[in-house]
């Protein structure tokens, strides 16, 4: 047999060796040292058939192409005569993939990058790719300013040719800014500055917004503010010459220099418009927010730019390009603006889709558009139906593209993505109080039955002190209008002593009906007429009901019964930006309602609520939520000889999770007082003062709530769970309630129950999470103002509403 003549060596050659590398035409082809890659793969990856005249060349394109195929880590060519023979060293395959030491990086992150450059089980295990991932993942470390972490691929040989693959991550700790310096400012110090950056050094444990820590995008962030705020105070040439980051010895620390070049200040002398106007100069000049001689602003030139952006958008030009440019005078330091427009092509809506409504019918979604098919494209009307299916409280998300109609220039797609959220709601509540103990309720109502956008709830309640069942029905969309309608039918028994008000029973039961006119995007107004049957068993003695049971002539029977017929009235303003969980706008609602002449209780109830949310941070995740709610009632007309009162059970409370966290439910308020005559009492009575709550005809509800990112919970999780501290304060109080200013009994429950300035006031946290079966909210609250004879509640548990 000829001796073997080696062709080539290994893939770590320099260059091509050849021994006996004279041209021959090959008769056969073997391949040794395959396992898992079979032969015929290997074969048609080969650019050399049977037959063949093989040269040097041809030689190295056996290697580059086997080795191109990503299967083998070591590859040698050789010659047996006319035979080709080719020895092959497999890449091993990966058996398992792990992490050990990562804290910054979470494994899921790690696994998807591994997967983009096809590291993962099964596959062929490629050193120099591991190589590229390791100084990658060193990189990010380094990034945020992690100078002593490394990152090892540790390769653990198996049988058949497979490894364990597993990275070893040592992440040491985050470099700490030493130093932060400034070259070349004059018109501002250095602490004016420092107060623009998130960096900074020395932070102080309250600074939840500022770091210590070096990141290089933060620094990065950080040097964009400094320009706005040169920018924004006319340094138009402003710059930041050079950036220095030298890191200490031991890598712990990092000093910072940037070069800065101020510029000087400039004043605006006009503004003016080019380009493709539409026929909108007037609307374009009205928005300039400069006058001559004004200081030049950077931030008031971008809202310039995106104003006439959005009125282009509103008009159909959906691509615009505005771009504003300056022209400087340096002999007055002044500059003209030129805002140069270009509204490109005019757009169409052909179609509006809507993805992610499994459940949600697509009528419910598509008659909250503003924006039509077929006409114009709108960006107001856009972002309209955008809100209003935030608003609808159907969807944890709502998201918007337009997307443009492939082979067409001047149309467009919307597609609007909802993420349905839990629309129904279990009314299940535990609270315990250090008086009152546990309470239960439940109940069940659906928001969007079906998915048909109507609501239908069936509720049957039972706790310690209340029994009801009711069916209400409401279609939002009664006609093509917009009116709504809905109906209730109720029935309640009501034990008054045991929800924390002095005893007495109340078995109602009645029907209404509403209609809702939309007045506009944000405003509506509704219209319902009502029924109840009251029919009040042990009735109480304390002067308030006493002279309420008198003005309808009940006041000697055991029983008062009141058949009472009601108007009603409610006006609505919901701009809020979204229908569970809001950060941003505003929630009014007032109600007036006013039982008919000839009912057996003639009385009038007026209430109006309010929620405003400021976002205190770009992204929203601070938020002050400010909550409001007024009350007022009293009787009307006269009955005989006597005015007619407000009746006691129609009383407002206040205490427990809806109106005063830290008090258990209806317990803040108004006591009951009794007026004993007999000899020994003189001409005014005694009067003796109890601790039995009997709320009043007038309320006053403020609240200031501080929402904050919930620790330790991802992004996914944090758009159904909030957190939040708060400052509660509520004061009841009766207008007709007339004070002697003493008691002979019960002193210290005695008070000046007709003062609306006799509040309470508590603080605590809530911690609210959307779950499947409707909103969860627990909060935990202490009183900071409290009277004689209120009862605290520390923890509440409640299922069915948030804030």
């Amino acid at each position: 047999m000829a001796m073997k003549k080696l062709l080539l060596a290994t893939l770590l050659a320099t260059s091509v060796t050849a021994h006996g590398a004279e041209n021959f035409v090959v008769q056969d082809i073997k391949i040794e040292g395959l396992q898992r890659v079979a032969l015929g793969a290997a074969l048609l990856k080969m650019p050399v058939r049977v037959g063949d005249t093989v040269d040097t060349k041809d030689v190295s394109d056996i290697i580059k192409a086997l080795y191109d195929s990503g299967n083998f880590e070591d590859v040698k060519v050789l010659r047996d005569d006319h035979t080709l023979i080719v020895k092959v060293k497999e890449r091993p395959t990966i058996a398992s993939v792990s992490f050990s030491g990562n804290k910054a990086i979470k494994e899921e992150q790690l696994q998807e990058n591994l997967d983009a450059s096809d590291i993962r089980v099964g596959e062929a295990l490629d050193r120099t790719t591991l190589s590229n991932i390791e100084k990658g993942l060193e990189d990010f470390y380094y990034s945020v300013g992690k100078y002593n972490a490394t990152v090892k691929a540790v390769v653990t040989p198996l049988p058949r040719n497979r490894a364990d693959l597993k990275f070893v991550f040592t992440e040491g700790v985050s470099a700490k800014i030493q130093q932060i310096n400034f070259i070349g400012n004059s018109v501002f110090s250095d602490e004016e500055l420092l107060s623009r950056f998130n960096l900074n050094v020395d932070v102080a444990w309250w600074n939840f917004l500022s770091d210590d820590k070096y990141q290089k995008q933060v620094l990065a962030g950080d040097i964009e503010s400094l320009k706005s705020y040169y920018l924004d105070r006319g340094y138009l040439k402003f710059k930041v010459d050079s950036t220095q980051v030298a890191i200490s010895p031991d890598k712990k620390g990092v000093y910072i220099t940037l070069g800065l070049d101020e510029g000087e200040k400039y004043t605006v002398k006009d503004v003016k418009f080019r380009g493709e106007l539409i026929g909108k100069n007037a609307e374009f000049e009205a928005l300039v927010p400069f006058k001559p001689g004004d200081t030049y602003n950077g931030s008031e030139v971008t809202s310039l730019e995106e104003g006439v952006k959005r009125i282009l958008g509103e008009a159909g030009y959906a691509y615009p390009q505005v771009r504003t440019m300056p022209e400087f005078d340096e002999d007055t330091k002044q500059v003209s603006l030129v805002v140069n427009v270009e509204a490109g092509k005019r757009i169409y809506v052909r179609d509006i889709r809507f993805v992610g409504n499994t459940i949600t019918k697509d009528e419910v979604l598509r008659r909250e558009m503003r924006q039509m098919e077929g006409s114009w494209l709108n960006s107001k009307a856009i972002d309209t139906g955008k809100s209003r299916l935030n608003r609808l409280g159907y969807f944890e998300t709502v998201d918007v593209q337009t997307v443009r109609v492939p082979g067409s220039d001047d149309q467009v797609d919307l597609v609007y993505s909802v993420k349905e959220a839990n629309s129904g709601s279990v009314n299940f509540g535990v609270g315990y109080g250090t008086e009152s103990g546990v309470s239960f309720q439940v109940g069940l109502q659906q928001d969007n039955f079906m998915g048909t956008g109507n609501r239908v709830g069936i509720n049957a309640m039972t706790n310690d002190y209340q029994k009801n069942i009711s069916l209400e029905y409401r279609d939002p969309y009664w006609n093509l209008d917009g009116v709504s309608m809905g109906g209730k039918v109720f029935y309640n028994m009501y034990e008054a002593s045991e929800a924390g008000i002095i005893d007495y029973t109340n078995e109602s039961y009645g029907a209404d009906l509403t209609w809702g006119f939309p007045f506009d995007e944000l405003n509506r107004l509704e219209f319902g007429l009502g029924y109840t049957h009251n029919r009040i068993g042990n009735v109480p003695t304390y002067d308030q009901a006493k002279q309420f049971a008198e003005s309808i002539g009940q006041g000697d029977q055991n029983e008062i019964l009141t058949s009472d017929f009601d108007i009603n009235l409610t006006w609505t303003r919901n701009n809020l930006n979204r229908g569970y969980f809001p950060t941003a706008g505003n929630y009014q609602r007032a109600s007036a309602k006013m039982t008919v002449p000839g009912s057996d209780a003639q009385y009038f109830k007026l209430q109006y609520d309010v929620r405003q949310y400021f976002p205190l941070t770009e992204k929203q995740d601070f938020t002050l939520l400010m909550r409001g709610r007024l009350g007022y009632g009293n009787g009307y007309g006269k009955s005989g000889d006597s005015d007619n009162l407000f009746p006691f059970y129609e009383n407002y409370y206040a205490g427990g999770f809806s109106t005063l966290r830290g008090f258990s439910s209806n317990s803040a308020g108004p006591r009951a007082v009794y007026t004993s005559h007999n000899g020994s009492c003189g001409n005014n009575g005694c009067v003796s003062a109890t601790d039995d709550s009997v709320g009043g005809n007038a309320m006053a509800l403020a609240s200031m709530e501080l929402i904050v990112p919930t620790p330790f919970a991802s992004e996914e999780a944090r758009s159904q769970i909030r957190t939040s501290v708060f400052l509660d304060a509520a004061s009841v109080w009766d207008t007709e309630f007339d004070y002697n200013g003493s008691a002979q009994y019960g002193v210290e429950y005695y008070d000046d129950y007709s003062d609306p300035m006799n509040y309470r006031a508590s603080y605590g946290a809530a911690l609210q999470w959307m779950s499947p079966m409707g909103p969860l909210v627990f909060s935990v609250a202490r009183p900071i103002k409290k009277y004689k004879g209120d009862d605290e509640e520390f923890f509440t548990f409640t299922i069915g509403k948030t804030f």
